[in-house]
């Protein structure tokens, strides 16, 4: 069997119950008889569970309670004592202890078996380890042990050779020829004999003058074989306890039969096994004593393997053995697989108390920071809070009578209710939870009915609307996770997105709608030209009616009192409008008066041109004036993103929740609405379609005269069409009045485009059908005008591919972020600086002469590795190591620069993380990264989250070769699987000149480089594009053809550096063509996790085996040690992973176990008695320890309260 063993720190602490905090590590082996019979209370000898007249455990049954202890607490099966006063004593009667009946879920007993019986996950799992172990193939094995052959176990001084197979025929043919002078038997038996015959000293060191020789698949065969000896040699696990003497009971309390109405009972499968088991077992026992004839006792020794086999892992070999109604029955090992499994479902998916869900709807009126929580169900999350306060408070005389005040709805709960949840934050969640801003915390105002009210402006980082979503509430119960929720998770400090560092809560729909509306302008308004003395003119104004809030007005500067008007200014008039004064009061003190969406209105000044001498004719002037464009949503994201740069969180939240109001009002106020007679349809679109159709005629012409292909017809009318629908959109949005309601949804950005209003108006267009290629006829119609039956047939194929997609790739996206998670969790900052003297040389990403990202943006929030000066003043710009601001950023590449050196995570020296300099500023906080930030796990979501937004598949658009490249989310997957590509590039292996290009045998082209060394010639398929002509240089890992370049391909070829810009490279392309913005580091930190590992290729003179993977750091340290000896160092190879490949390779079995190939991952572990170091945060959270990230690391963990004297409260705001 395997099994986990807890080391605990001192003996001290190995009392029954463990602290889980207490334990460094986790240890997993395999038990000897010995170790399982001393865990075991007593021997389970009969198959029976439930006496059904008593309904009480049958004595040396599977439920006895003499082994594994009372059904009822302090109460033994006979009766004679009862009560707590006879603790600890056992029954003289019945031979019952007298304890509690939690000690059920703990006490294991075992079974004697008649006959060794081998454990299937040794012999069945791949590789087969016992088979390893003896040198045996598994069918060999299999043929032993279910009895089929026999096997020679000692060869004594005859022709046979020990482990050689022999039929039932050949055996009595030599047992006649030789006597007693051989032995050979069948079953576990004689595997057993074998392995204990194993000297595993003397076989690893055979295997390893092997391996200086070896070759091929010796040479694999032996690699394999020595790292499972290795393993058994470094364990001290014995080979012969992979076959079972003795088979551990589990407790029956994880194994439960309960009784249903009508007296029938429900049993948990195992029972069932077990029950088997012992039946066999009791059988075989009782031939064994009448001394049966062999046939006989083989057979049942064979049912009894499996037996055995079926409870360990029904289903691995042959049939599996079924229940009732031919389902199969769920054995230990299905009690550990899979979603259902105990690793998924209850050690990393728990339920939890103090938490409840209801639909929400929008609260526009709540602060940034709250939110609201229905009374019923307030309640009933703080109970035990309101029954303390009651009994504080002296409302109630005890627990029993303030419970029962809080049952009855009593009127004096509720001013308790609302103290005690005002300093009181909850967490608010809503599944699905993509990334960290899925879970935030609000403090709870209690409000009428039973819906959550929710603050609009969070909607967007939960992707919450009001259609009938639901969320759930949590309560954080002690003081730390209340002060953790406050401190980080609060919605007002959650204002950045972790995947870029932009605004998350940017106004969206009527809030911009409504701003829009605000700021528009209008010419020949009432009142235009009027000047006012201050603001609150203007208001009197306004609400007199003597002006709207598009007039163009002139202010007394000086009246506004605003800090960055000059002196001059504010001698002057300002020419602005009612709406902008109104807009201007909310933003703060210091802030410029913005008068036009710009940049440099926003961050510097209001422009000049805006002022006035009080002496001109005003109205004239303003007549004079264009329009200036309102302030869009766009523009409202820039203003919130100045505010949050000089202003930090709390001032930003509540600039926010005054953009908000301002929003809703101004759009109620605006009135807003749409109907059919905004949409106006084109007069000139006849014309249009009708010239469209005479080319599409003229190409079908010269399609059917032979002049052109199939292929460039299918293209030619598919391009005479776009261009159709793009004229018709060009001349309805010149057409369109901008005080259209549909175009100020759009133009504003609240709802809608282009594309929506032409398919309304103009014509839908060319659709999809559903393998993707494009229908070559277009509906001509618009919404406006209705659809023939033809046209709306044809529509429903894309509208029905859409929704199919959607589904599909919602579950792809989850299962992409799952694997990301699981191969980065336990990427946390550990330290200050790892003092690499690496770093990573940078430049703008680009394809082909399109810039993808900035060098700007990829510099702004990281550290400098080397000192940068300005190349003409020598001024250092920053030091080495320095931190690059977005104002640096901006110097550095004002100054010309196009490459520079910065750290990066992809060279950080840190094991198990990165250290805060490798990883720079955090981008959800924008401040630098704090020692226990769990940026692995903030990596993965940053990747996962936008997966949904990616797009499925490739609209084919005809078949143009090279265009069907891989996109979106395929894409992705494929790079960090590190898949082969679909359409891989040919790539060059040597550096040097290209001498010729030809075309060689079967239409394929031979591309021939002439390097120093040698010259290379490729092969490239005649559809393929070439990207290298006769006489140009490449260099190592260049692409000759289109295409992708296979990652392994090019590590062989290149370097590790090459490779990680390359991934980085292609993840950043295809998020940035659907236009989503994700940080580097949040790459670089999953690529990294994909190369820590290394092939050894020769161990030198070191510990480490040849063949085997090995983690950077290991190897690093290997070789240290050799060389300090002045031995001769190991060599090894880079191996790139993909990602699942790289969680099952982790450090920690728990981590990979409850990932993926659960069986597979424990057989392994137990057989090189792994220690788990608790690292990273799945397996902490399987044993249920705090996670060693944030306030969780042991070094937080170690500090100790400093009292301060208490200040005044200020509320949150």
């Amino acid at each position: 069997m395997c099994v986990l063993r807890y080391e605990p720190k001192d003996e001290r602490e190995a009392g029954p119950l463990l602290d889980v905090n207490n334990f460094e590590y986790m240890k997993i082996g395999l038990a000897s008889p010995d170790k399982i019979r001393s865990w075991s209370y007593g021997e389970v000898k009969k198959p029976e569970t439930i006496n059904y007249r008593t309904l009480k455990p049958e004595k040396d049954g599977l439920f006895c309670e003499r082994i594994f202890g009372p059904t009822k607490d302090w109460e033994c099966h006979c009766g004679k004592y009862k009560r707590v006063r006879y603790k600890g004593v056992v029954c003289d009667r019945c031979g019952v202890e007298v304890t509690r009946s939690k000690v059920r879920r703990e006490r294991m007993g075992h079974i004697e078996l008649a006959a060794p019986v081998s454990h299937i996950w040794y012999f069945k799992g791949i590789p087969s380890r016992m088979g390893l172990v003896l040198d045996m193939s598994p069918r060999a094995l299999e043929e032993v042990i279910y009895f089929a052959s026999y096997v020679v176990t000692e060869a004594g001084d005859t022709s046979l050779e020990k482990k050689q197979l022999l039929s039932e025929k050949e055996y009595r043919a030599y047992r006649e020829k030789y006597g007693n002078k051989f032995q050979a038997g069948m079953g576990a038996e004689a595997i057993k004999k074998l392995l204990q015959d194993v000297d595993v000293n003397k076989e690893c060191e055979m295997l390893k003058e092997e391996l200086k020789v070896a070759q091929g698949q010796r040479r694999t065969r032996a690699i394999k074989r020595l790292e499972v000896l290795e393993a058994f040699r470094n364990s001290g696990n014995k080979p012969e306890w992979m076959v079972l003497d003795v088979l551990p009971v589990i407790p029956p309390e994880l194994r439960p039969m309960v009784q249903l109405e009508g007296g029938r009972f429900a049993t948990s499968d195992l029972n069932d096994l077990y029950r088997r088991v012992i039946n066999r077992n009791n059988r075989l026992k009782r031939l064994l004593d009448l001394g049966a004839p062999s046939i006989i006792v083989q057979n049942e020794k064979r049912m009894l393997q499996e037996a055995v086999d079926a409870l360990i892992d029904n289903g691995r070999r042959g049939r599996p053995v079924t229940g009732p109604g031919n389902r199969p029955l769920k054995s230990l090992s299905h009690m550990l697989k899979g979603k259902q499994g105990r690793f998924r479902q209850n050690l990393l998916g728990k339920r939890v108390d103090y938490s409840g869900r209801s639909v929400i709807v929008v609260g526009p009126n709540l602060k940034m920071y709250q939110c609201g929580l229905p009374r019923e169900m307030a309640i009933e999350l703080f109970k035990p809070f309101v029954m303390k306060e009651l009994v504080e408070k002296g409302l109630a005389h005890n627990i029993k009578s303030a419970k029962r005040k809080i049952e009855r709805l009593q009127p004096e709960i509720w001013d308790v209710l609302e103290e005690v949840i005002k300093e009181h934050p909850v967490l608010l969640n809503r599944a699905p939870t993509l990334h960290r801003l899925g879970i935030q915390a609000f403090e709870p105002t209690l409000v009428e009915g039973r819906a959550i009210r929710l603050h609009p402006l969070v909607c967007t980082a939960y992707n919450a609307d009001f259609d009938g979503d639901q969320m759930a509430v949590h309560v954080p119960l002690s003081a730390e996770a209340q002060a953790e929720a406050r401190m980080l998770m609060l919605a007002a400090q959650n204002i950045l997105n972790p995947k870029d560092g932009k605004p998350v809560v940017t106004p969206s729909q009527d809030m911009v709608l409504g701003n829009y509306y605000l700021t528009l302008e209008r010419e020949d308004a009432v009142g235009e030209g009027s000047v006012f003395k201050d603001v609150n003119e203007v208001y009197t104004a306004y609400y007199n009616g003597y002006v709207h809030f598009h007039t163009r007005i002139a202010i007394y500067a000086g009246s506004l009192n605003n800090p960055t008007f000059t002196e001059e200014q504010n001698k002057k008039l300002l020419i602005t409008t009612v709406g902008k004064v109104i807009f201007n009061e909310i933003l703060p003190e210091s802030f410029p008066y913005i008068n036009e969406p710009t940049t440099t209105n926003l961050e510097e000044k209001t422009p000049d041109k805006y002022f006035v001498d009080p002496s001109i004719d005003v109205k004239a002037h303003i007549k004079e004036q264009p329009l200036i464009r309102p302030f869009v949503k766009g523009f409202l994201g820039s203003i919130i993103a100045e505010v949050f740069k000089r202003f930090k969180i709390t001032e930003t939240s509540k600039m926010l929740d005054r953009l908000k109001d301002l929003g809703f009002h101004y759009s109620t106020k605006a009135g807003i609405t749409v109907g059919v007679a905004d949409i106006v349809v084109l007069g000139e679109k006849e014309k249009i379609l009708s010239d469209a159709q005479k080319k599409v005629d003229t190409v079908m012409k010269q399609f059917r005269r032979g002049l052109i292909t199939e292929d460039e017809r299918y293209d030619r009318v598919i391009s005479i069409w776009s261009g159709a629908k793009d004229t018709i959109q060009g001349k309805l949005m010149e057409s369109l009045d901008k005080r259209n309601p549909i175009f100020m949804m759009s133009d504003s950005g609240a709802r809608g485009n282009a594309s929506n209003f032409t398919q309304l108006a103009g014509m839908r267009g060319l659709m999809a059908n559903p393998a993707g290629r494009i229908i070559e006829l277009p509906i001509k119609s618009s919404f406006r005008e209705g659809l023939t039956v033809q046209e709306y047939f044809i529509s429903t194929h894309g509208a029905r591919k859409g929704l199919a997609d959607t589904a599909l790739k919602t579950a792809d996206s989850g299962y992409l972020t799952r694997r990301l998670v699981d191969v980065a969790q336990d990427v946390i900052i550990r330290e200050d600086d790892c003092g690499t003297d690496r770093g990573l040389l940078i430049s703008a990403l680009k394809e082909g002469n399109e810039i993808i990202e900035s060098l700007e943006e990829r510099l702004t929030g990281r550290y400098s590795r080397k000192t940068i000066k300005h190349p003409e003043t020598g001024k250092v710009i920053i030091e080495e190591n320095g931190f690059i601001t977005e104002d640096i950023a901006k110097e550095i590449v004002d100054a010309g620069y196009e490459k520079v050196w910065i750290r990066s995570a992809f060279t950080c020296n840190t094991r198990h993380g990165v250290c805060k300099k490798c990883y720079g500023r955090n981008l959800a906080t924008g401040q630098e990264v704090e020692v226990g930030e769990a940026v692995g796990i903030i990596a993965a979501q940053s990747i996962g989250e936008p997966g949904t937004q990616l797009t499925m598949r490739t609209f084919h658009t005809g078949g143009v070769a090279g265009d069907d490249i891989t996109q979106g989310l395929p894409r992705i997957q494929e790079l960090f699987e590190a898949r082969n590509p679909k359409g891989q590039a040919v790539i060059s292996e040597v550096e040097g000149v290209v001498t010729s290009i030809s075309e060689g045998r079967d239409r394929q082209y031979e591309i021939v480089i002439q390097g120093a060394v040698e010259t290379r010639t490729y092969t490239a398929p005649y559809t393929s594009r070439l990207k290298v002509a006769v006489d140009d240089h490449v260099v190592r890992g260049q692409e000759l053809t289109e295409g992708s370049i296979d990652p392994k391909d090019l590590l062989r070829v290149t370097d590790v550096t090459t490779v990680q810009e390359y991934l980085l490279r292609e993840v950043q392309k295809v998020y940035r063509m659907q236009g989503v913005e994700i940080g580097d580091k949040h790459i670089e930190v999953m690529v990294r996790q994909m190369l820590r590992k290394v092939r050894v290729l020769d161990a030198g003179d070191t510990d480490v085996l040849p063949g085997t993977l090995l983690d950077i750091h290991q190897f690093g340290e290997a070789n240290e040690k050799a060389l300090k000896e002045g031995n001769r160092p190991a060599t090894g190879r880079p191996v790139l992973l993909g990602i699942t490949k790289a969680s099952l390779e982790t450090d920690s079995f728990l981590s990979a176990a409850s990932f993926q190939e659960t069986t597979r991952v424990l057989t392994d572990a137990a057989i090189k008695g792994k220690r788990d170091e608790l690292l990273g945060l799945k397996e902490n959270v399987i044993i249920g320890k705090l996670v060693p990230a944030g306030t969780g690391m042991t070094r937080y963990r170690k500090t100790v309260p400093e009292l301060v004297k208490k200040e005044e409260e200020v509320p949150a705001e």
